[in-house]
């Protein structure tokens, strides 16, 4: 099992090389960068190049790993025996299996998917620390182990928002997506915008990596918001002319894809301002 990249994703070479030596390992692949540079994208296109199915557990502030494994429903259960319901006898009516368990009980090898660890409390990671060891996890209610019939293929991904303990990060292999550089975002605008002309490309990608590395900047935009803009240039049928600022104008056309708050609005409408008062 070799991933290579697909046709609707382009992966740099360090990238498949993280992913295959984390299935070669058995491992984890913990996945950092920025937003918007394709990770989730990655676990997806990881289960289409494989052949294999895709179990999604989106992680939230509120999320417990304990929901990972099952949730066992005793209000449920306390209800049904207050009304004499037949099916209060079987524990097992009370317990909803959740996204380990659906992976680990599958017949067929999975991708597992657990997105944006860092967004749960810091103890979440440590609170699956066995499970990702054992590939096993005990069911309390029934007395049942629920173990691996297949190793997922697991792929972890993190914003950067908090740090992940020690312990946890020695059980993953870890790969950091850097920004891409012109040449790369250059494939994956091919791959969304097929035949886009080069000078509108050539003129665009110059802006957005300006625009990008302008000091001062709260929020920089994205691989995703790149595409958005250039989606809106070409719905727009507007010409490389149509996309050149000169001092007067700093703002991008249809910057609203690319800048995502006021405080960054304000600042390219400041440097329009001084460029103004120094003709």
């Amino acid at each position: 099992m070799k991933f290579q990249g697909t046709d609707s994703y382009v992966a740099t070479e360090d990238l498949t090389v993280a992913v295959n030596a984390a299935v070669t390992l058995e491992r984890p692949l913990l996945v950092k960068g920025e937003p918007g540079t394709g990770k989730t994208e990655l676990a997806r296109q990881v289960a289409q190049a494989l052949g294999l199915k895709m179990i999604e557990w989106n992680i939230k502030s509120t999320t417990k790993a304990q929901q990972g494994l099952y949730e066992y429903d005793a209000v449920s259960r306390l209800r049904d025996s207050q009304l004499g319901e037949e099916r209060v006898h079987d524990v097992k009516n009370y317990i909803k299996p959740g996204k380990l368990w659906e992976a680990f009980t599958s017949d067929e090898k999975v991708v597992l998917l657990i997105d944006e660890i860092d967004k749960a409390d810091i103890e979440f990671p440590n609170d699956l620390l066995q499970e990702l060891d054992k590939m096993e996890f005990h069911v309390y209610e029934t007395g049942e182990t629920i173990r691996a019939k297949h190793r997922p293929v697991m792929i972890i991904t993190s914003n950067n928002e908090k740090e992940l303990p020690d312990a946890f990060l020695r059980r993953c292999f870890f790969h950091y997506i850097r920004f891409p550089d012109a040449e790369t975002m250059k494939k994956i605008v091919e791959v969304h915008h097929p035949g886009i002309k080069d000078a509108l490309l050539a003129t665009a990608l110059t802006q957005f990596y300006e625009i990008r590395d302008q000091a001062g900047l709260k929020k920089k935009p994205s691989t995703s918001e790149v595409l958005d803009w250039l989606k809106l240039i070409l719905a727009e049928d507007l010409s490389p002319e149509d996309l050149r600022r000169d001092g007067a104008d700093a703002l991008p056309k249809l910057h609203g894809a690319l800048l995502k708050n006021e405080q960054d609005v304000h600042l390219f409408e400041r440097l329009a301002f001084m460029a103004r008062r120094q003709r």
